[in-house]
Order: C-alpha cells, then sequence, then structure tokens
C-alpha cells in the first residue's frame, strides 16, 4: 500500500506539472493576443493569481462547495447506524486516520462520491436510492471504492488538476470573448511596416490556437486521470472487503438504474463512482472509453472484478484488468507488482498483512440490515428527515409524528388517535 500511494503521488505531482505548463502557456498566450506583442509576461502574471485565488477557495470550502452542489446532508450516527457501521468497518480495513463525514443526497439514483482535500477532513456522500437498493455486501464495496479514493489521495490530486482546468477554460473563455468583441489591441498591425510584424502575426495566430487547444487538452488529461484512478479505487475496494462480487453487484444495479441524478453537471460527474450522465442499458454497452468519458466502460469494470479468479488483493485485480482490458500498461506500478499480494510494506521494515475487514474489532460489530425493502426506505427516510433536524413522537397507538423544526405550534395531535403531545416536552427527554 504504502508503495502504491508513494507512486500514485509521484504520478500525480507530473500530472499538475504538466497542466500548470499548459495553464501558464494559455496565460502567456493570452497576453499575447489581447494587450499586444511582449506582454505575454502580463497574461503568465493574470493566470497564477486566477490559479492561486480558484485554489485557495477549492482548498478551504471545495469540500462544503461541491457537497453543498450536490444537494448532500450531513447525518449523525444515530440517523443511519448501519452505514456507520460499514464506513467504521472500511475505515479500520483501510487504516484511515479518521471516519470520514458520512452524508446523504436525496435522489433516485443509486450513486456516491468521496470530497476532501486529505483523510483527516474527507467525506463519503450516497444517494437514498443506493441505501434503499443494495444489500449489505454491496453498500460494504461501494464504501470501500469510495474510500480507496481517499486513501490513494485522488481526491487531492483530482481537486488539483480540476482547479487548473477551471482557470484555463476561463482563460481561453475570456480571450475568445474579447477576441469576438474585436477589443484586441492593433499594435501588431501598425507595427507590421517594419521586419517583425509578420513574426508578431504569426505568433499572435499560434497563441490563439493555443488557447484553442489548451481547454480541450487539459480535459482529456483530467478525465483521463480519473477513469485510471476509478480502476484503482476498484481494486482498493476488493482488498479492503476480500469480496469483489460485492462491488461488482453494486456496480451492475447502479449502472442499470434508469433515474437520473438531478443535481449531477460535468464538473461534479467524475467524482461519482459511475458516471451519473451516462447510464448503460441493460444487456448492452453504450458507453465508451474515449477520451472524453469521465469513467471506464462499467461492464468493463465488473468483468474485471469477477475475473479476479477467487483472489481480493491488488496483484490479483492487476491480473485481471490486463486480461480484460488487453492492456500492456498495468493498474499498479511496478514496485508493487513486484512484491507479494495483500501485504503493506513501509520504509526500512518488512512487510505485514492488511487487517482483515471480518472479523472486526468489537467497535464496528457489524449491524443486521433491514429485512424487506420498505424497512430499508423507512430506515433511509428516517435518516434524512432527521439530518433536515425534524422531531420524532412514538405515540400509544404506534404512529410516529414526524414534526419540522419550523413547526411554530406548542402541541401537535396525531392524525391516528388524536391524541395531543406537547412538543415541550420534548426538550426533556421524549425526543428520539
Amino acid at each position: 500500500m504504502w508503495e502504491l500511494i508513494r507512486a500514485n503521488r509521484r504520478k500525480s505531482v507530473c500530472l499538475v506539472i504538466v497542466m500548470a505548463a499548459l495553464l501558464f502557456a494559455a496565460g502567456y498566450a493570452a497576453g499575447e493576443v489581447l494587450v499586444g506583442p511582449g506582454a505575454g509576461v502580463f497574461g503568465l502574471c493574470i493566470a497564477f493569481v486566477i490559479w492561486m485565488i480558484l485554489t485557495l477557495v477549492a482548498f478551504l470550502q471545495g469540500k462544503d462547495i461541491f457537497l453543498a452542489i450536490s444537494g448532500a446532508r450531513k447525518i449523525k450516527k444515530k440517523d443511519h447506524p448501519r452505514l456507520f457501521n460499514i464506513v467504521e468497518e472500511m475505515t479500520i480495513a483501510s487504516q484511515l486516520p479518521a471516519i470520514p463525514d458520512i452524508y446523504i443526497i436525496h435522489s433516485e439514483a443509486p450513486n456516491a462520491f468521496a470530497t476532501g482535500r486529505k483523510p483527516e477532513v474527507s467525506a463519503v456522500a450516497v444517494t437514498t436510492a443506493l441505501l434503499n437498493q443494495l444489500n449489505r455486501d454491496e453498500l460494504q464495496g461501494v464504501i470501500a471504492h469510495e474510500i480507496g479514493h481517499v486513501k490513494n489521495r485522488d481526491i487531492l490530486f483530482m481537486t488539483m488538476i480540476g482547479v487548473m482546468m477551471g482557470a484555463i477554460v476561463l482563460l481561453s473563455d475570456i480571450t475568445v470573448r474579447a477576441l469576438f468583441w474585436g477589443r484586441v489591441h492593433t499594435r501588431s498591425r501598425t507595427s507590421s511596416r517594419d521586419g517583425g510584424g509578420q513574426v508578431q502575426v504569426v505568433l499572435m495566430i499560434v497563441g490563439l490556437i493555443l488557447l484553442i487547444l489548451a481547454p480541450i487538452l487539459a480535459r482529456i488529461i483530467y478525465l483521463a486521470a480519473s477513469r485510471k484512478r476509478e480502476y484503482l479505487a476498484d481494486a482498493s475496494a476488493a482488498q479492503f472487503t476480500r469480496y469483489p462480487e460485492g462491488l461488482a453487484s453494486a456496480l451492475e444495479k447502479i449502472a442499470h438504474s434508469p433515474a437520473k441524478m438531478e443535481k449531477a453537471n460535468r464538473v461534479t460527474a467524475p467524482m461519482y463512482i459511475v458516471n451519473p450522465l451516462k447510464k448503460e442499458a441493460r444487456g448492452r454497452r453504450v458507453s465508451s472509453a474515449s477520451l472524453f468519458s469521465t469513467h471506464p466502460p462499467v461492464q468493463e469494470r465488473i468483468k474485471i472484478l469477477r475475473s479476479m479468479a477467487g483472489g481480493s488483493g491488488y496483484l490479483s485485480y492487476d491480473k485481471a484488468y490486463r486480461q480484460i482490458t488487453g492492456s500492456s500498461s498495468p493498474v499498479l506500478p511496478r514496485s508493487v507488482r513486484s512484491g507479494p499480494d495483500e501485504t503493506e510494506r513501509k520504509p526500512g521494515k518488512k512487510p505485514i498483512p492488511l487487517p482483515l475487514p471480518v472479523p472486526l474489532p468489537t467497535a464496528a460489530a457489524a449491524l443486521p440490515e433491514p429485512e424487506t425493502f420498505s424497512g430499508k426506505v423507512r430506515e433511509t427516510t428516517d435518516a434524512l428527515w432527521r439530518s433536515k433536524n425534524y422531531r420524532f413522537v412514538d405515540c400509544d397507538c404506534g404512529a410516529i409524528l414526524k414534526v419540522p423544526a419550523t413547526f411554530g405550534r406548542p402541541e401537535v395531535k396525531c392524525l391516528r388517535c388524536s391524541r395531543t403531545h406537547r412538543l415541550l416536552l420534548l426538550a426533556r427527554g421524549a425526543e428520539r
């Protein structure tokens, strides 16, 4: 695992450098095109300022902004004990330093994502449909996948290159709009009488081409990195759960769901476990591994997980990946492939076995799931109401009254037995 994280960091640094070079080249070209020859340094400074502002916003408020855009609501352990239990299990199995915050999104489409700039302040969000439709093994596989993103430091990396891609798109859009409205400096035209005029015109044309191509190249790099990290998170989930079939079955249910994520968009789509903007038709694959795909084909991911030949470690996944995709480029770095499977190494220390997620320590003893689908729906709905500060009042007739926090009356009447309950008693311990 330590070799895997280090290799992931090295690749991330290289990609960040490439994106930074593309960003500053776009800034230089914008200065040359908008202001005039010799003003590229000014455009370079503007690009750096835009990148710094976006980076600060992403680091300080990126997690909250992404969760707010997705309509996620934070819940407590008492709101949904079974979900918290599964997250605790996978936190133990992955050896994360802290349990991620847990959020619920009210949506008819099953899906999930992880966000946050580092493992200590990460968050996992799942939709209500995911909780209702998946059994415990499948939900465990999805949570393990998202925690795999956190463990592998994917969330920070995707934030970094996502910010750079946004800055490149912003610079290109400003420049192209300025050109469209005819606000380009004409000094190059007036200086065309001397010998350097033609060179300046050529440089401006090259700069304009770069500004048009830069957003396309940036998006290709961003999405390619996102697709590769989905494979790696799948491998991590198989390692943490020791049960690849759980994630494979979950991916199948998510991909075949006809419902759509109402609040998903092209910016947030790469963060989900399955692309919320493209669905796979039952029995045939409609998505492709094109340059502009946010995720690998779901059917391909399922086949890899089910072709691990009884294995559950990284090496088993890497072998199945190359067998199914026919790719000579493995998911794992050479340092990981050369070591024994299902082990974790630290610099200067001998390999030690990863802890088994089951049986679990008593601190995360497994909780049973509801026996019926209606029980799952009731469990999830109650958690959503509690996240909105609804108060629950038990009536003697067996009814449960759900009172919103904005309810202004001191009493509420049960619609089943007409008994009146005083809401002031909730402050003395009647709330559950």
